[in-house]
């Protein structure tokens, strides 16, 4: 507060500032990541380790600003507060990414296109390997696999859903499905365009909430008291009226 009972516009516009930067600048950068692979002209295969950790950091902020915050008061405003619940968000993505089953996703590309690619891999590393579905068997190899697509997002990946599978046979049908993604080109997926623009309004707000109340704060105040009143001065008087006054007042 100042000295003549105003509070500075930029105390009360930061208050929430940092948090909600905090929480929009991660999602940003994921939503760019998504426009960016999505607008390739191949498909992009990941590891569901990669797909799980990049969607962890994406929501790291919101989890920062909402269950993480609620748990400040517990800790009793300890200096290692931040550090320790940051640990505790990572222990529980890396529990939720290793209880997760195997698998394989793939940006920008259908089901229609995804499953020959599959289907050339299997029979290439077992010749043995049975279809049912959009599963299949490779006894050769001792694992089975699944084809899950999202067609409005254009995303597809293959689950080992195998109760006992060989880490061998699957890494390697992983590697080869990987070199054969990248000899598939595809359309642009029109969600890239969407995913870039949504990217860069998160950019925008958290730009705004971190460096916008400061630009402001010059110029804009918030009072909290009523301005007192002036007083009121006497009205100047003339030495001779007044004397005149007087002789008048005593002559009546």
């Amino acid at each position: 507060m100042r000295s003549d009972g105003t509070v500075p516009f930029v105390m009360i516009a930061t208050t929430d500032s940092p948090s909600l930067w905090i929480a929009l600048l991660p999602l940003g950068c994921y939503l760019c990541a998504l426009s960016w692979a999505h607008l390739r002209r191949r498909p992009l295969a990941v590891s569901g380790v990669l797909d799980g950790a990049l969607l962890a950091v994406a929501v790291s902020g919101l989890a920062v600003v909402g269950p993480l915050a609620l748990l400040m008061p517990v800790t009793g405003g300890s200096p290692w507060s931040w550090p320790v619940l940051s640990l505790l968000f990572a222990l529980c993505v890396a529990v939720c990414v290793l209880v997760s089953r195997p698998r394989m996703v793939v940006y920008n590309i259908t089901v229609e296109q995804f499953r020959p690619l599959v289907a050339e891999v299997v029979s290439a590393l077992d010749p043995e390997a049975r279809w049912a579905g959009e599963s299949a068997a490779l006894p050769g190899r001792g694992f089975q696999l699944h084809i899950e697509g999202n067609g409005p997002l254009r995303t597809v990946s293959v689950v080992n859903v195998g109760e006992r599978s060989a880490p061998e046979g699957w890494g390697e049908f992983t590697r080869r499905l990987r070199r054969a993604v990248r000899g598939l080109r595809v359309r642009r997926s029109p969600l890239g365009g969407l995913f870039a623009v949504c990217g860069c309004l998160a950019f925008a707000a958290a730009a705004w909430l971190s460096i916008g109340p400061v630009w402001m704060s010059a110029a804009a105040t918030v009072p909290t008291t009523l301005p007192s009143s002036a007083p009121v001065s006497a009205p100047a008087t003339i030495p001779g009226e007044t004397n005149a006054g007087s002789r008048g007042s005593v002559g009546a």
